[in-house]
């Protein structure tokens, strides 16, 4: 077992029962501090931890102090898995409510921080970022709705983990504003193309995960191996412009219809944590690939929703799905991203693809959700949503929980501004 994970560990800080930020996650991102200070960070309950002033203190034993003095995570991934496991560890020990002397320790309070009293900046810098779409569920319906029941699904999809090379530069951190796309739509089959800004804006629930530095250009990694090059995990909300993409996804795949904007939550949330949720995936009928076969629970049971809240009203809570329901897991995903040599950097990130369960309540897309606009959602201020209106605000949120150790992510949540 790994040592931080222990369900009887608990933190001299104090966490509330429902926190998603027990001893036994220690997420890792950046925060800035009012005055503008910058530090690679980790969270305990609604305490924010400068991790570079608690090294500075010689609080750890297999790390320099300064690859925490950083506005991203890059270099502390760069130190590989065994490291960063250690420095879990560590972090661990320092915070478990048998350490007096930590506890104690007036320099060590001050690298403590509320977490209404910081702000979470981008995590990682992204090199590159490719985007599945390794739901069943999903896939099924966008084929019902754009072709047929009985063709729904293509016919590579469960012989490939279907994926496209997306843009790593407008991936953004929760709290930014998301600004209406515009571009060509084809609303009216027998009418010429308009432009204009997207009519049609939506949401997708999704998870990404962030890796280490992988192997050379030319090697592959496997299913086995994988674990060893994944770091961890966030929310992610890949807007989608239904309208844009619609017209524009033929014959090469989305376009403007995705680059504008991805939304992910500010704690990456590592494997590591997540171990003890592991579960089973679904029987993979064809027969995969031997290349695409794995042993074990590769499957990780989280607890996801999202909300819409209009301007001035309450929420609405649209979608209640787990990340459970994926076809295809993540090792699968990367063992067939580098089986024809391609390499990948430390920060790269991968996304699953919309999040749906097997009923209604659990799409992950107002696509989806008001199947294609014809069943429009009831909002708490009485207006009715087909697809996403300017400022409204979409919040994602996201937990694993057993044996009553819960392991969240926090939220990611964006509004959306009106087209320049």
């Amino acid at each position: 077992m790994i040592k931080a994970n222990d369900p009887s560990l608990q933190s001299w800080i104090p966490v509330s029962e429902h926190s998603d930020f027990p001893i036994q996650n220690i997420p890792f991102g950046v925060a800035k501090t009012k005055n503008g200070n910058v530090f690679v960070a980790t969270r305990i309950g609604d305490t924010v931890i400068d991790l570079f002033a608690v090294a500075q203190l010689d609080h750890f034993q297999v790390i320099d102090a300064e690859v925490f003095n950083s506005c991203r995570l890059n270099d502390f991934m760069l130190l590989g898995k065994q490291i960063t496991r250690k420095v879990r560890d560590e972090i661990s020990d320092i915070f478990n409510s048998s350490n007096e002397t930590a506890k104690n320790h007036e320099e060590l309070k001050l690298a403590l921080y509320d977490a209404s009293d910081v702000d979470m900046l981008m995590p990682v810098q992204v090199g590159d970022y490719t985007d599945f779409y390794s739901s069943e569920q999903h896939a099924y319906n966008v084929g019902c709705m754009f072709r047929d029941p009985n063709n729904a699904l293509l016919p590579n999809w469960k012989y490939i983990p279907v994926g496209y090379h997306g843009r790593a530069s407008s991936i953004v951190v929760s709290g930014t504003p998301v600004r209406r796309p515009k571009g060509q739509q084809k609303l009216n089959p027998d009418e010429p193309p308009t432009f204009g800004p997207s009519v049609r804006l939506d949401f997708e629930l999704e998870m990404a995960f962030v890796t280490y530095q992988g192997k050379p250009l030319g090697d592959s990694i496997s299913t086995t191996e994988a674990d060893d090059y994944i770091f961890g995990m966030c929310l992610f909300n890949d807007w989608s412009a239904r309208d844009l993409q619609a017209w524009e996804y033929v014959p090469l795949g989305p376009f403007l219809a995705k680059n504008f904007a991805s939304s992910i939550s500010p704690w990456i949330v590592t494997l590591d944590a997540l171990e003890p949720f592991r579960v089973p995936g679904p029987v993979q009928d064809p027969k995969v690939f031997p290349y695409l076969e794995y042993h074990g629970d590769k499957h990780i049971d989280i607890n996801l929703e999202v909300a819409i809240q209009p301007e001035g009203s309450s929420e609405k809570v649209v979608s209640r799905s787990n990340y459970k329901h994926m076809y295809w897991n993540m090792n699968q995903q990367l063992a067939h991203h580098t089986v024809n040599g391609c390499d990948i950097n430390v920060g790269d990130m991968m996304a699953s693809g919309t999040i749906s369960g097997n009923d209604e309540s659990a799409y992950g897309s107002m696509l989806e959700i008001s199947w294609k606009g014809t069943k429009p959602v009831q909002m708490p201020d009485g207006s009715e949503r087909r697809f996403i209106h300017d400022n409204d605000t979409v919040i994602m949120r996201g937990y694993a929980e057993k044996k009553g150790i819960r392991v969240g992510f926090g939220e990611v949540s964006s509004k959306v501004l009106p087209t320049n």
